[in-house]
């Protein structure tokens, strides 16, 4: 049988202890949490259940947060493909001509990278199974 008093005292608990649970209020609650999360992930196994609890109200903060305006609007004028592309070149350290099998060459890489040309699918599927990554990632 649930023990709603428990429950309740253990909620009282939580809002006392983490303020920000039920939605950010400041800067500095926002930067208080991000502070937990990098401690809370050191050992995720641990501490999943409390990220769980926690990442959405950093994901909504973030969303809707003036002081993320620009970054958000830069971000959703990025095309997938081509944010993924450079994601995968400073990850892996690649430079263009890294991508003849997959893509091409070097001048076509450089004109996907600068809007002028897109992916195509066999791009996609290509890069996908080289990095091991869904094709989903690109679109």
């Amino acid at each position: 049988m649930l023990d709603v008093q428990a429950m309740k005292s253990l909620a009282q608990q939580i809002t006392q202890a983490m303020p920000w649970v039920q939605g950010i209020d400041s800067d500095q609650q926002y930067d208080e949490l991000l502070a937990l999360m990098d401690e809370l992930v050191e050992d995720y196994d641990a501490n999943h259940v409390l990220i769980d609890l926690l990442f959405p109200v950093l994901q909504e903060y973030e969303e809707t947060a003036e002081r993320f305006k620009t970054f958000n609007q830069r971000i959703e004028a990025l095309d997938p493909g081509v944010a993924m592309l450079r994601l995968l070149i400073d990850q892996h350290g690649l430079t263009q001509s890294d991508f003849q099998n997959e893509i091409g060459g070097k001048s076509l890489v450089s004109q996907i990278l600068s809007g002028k040309r897109s992916l195509t699918l066999g791009h996609i599927r290509a890069l996908s199974k080289r990095f091991g990554i869904p094709a989903a990632m690109f679109v």
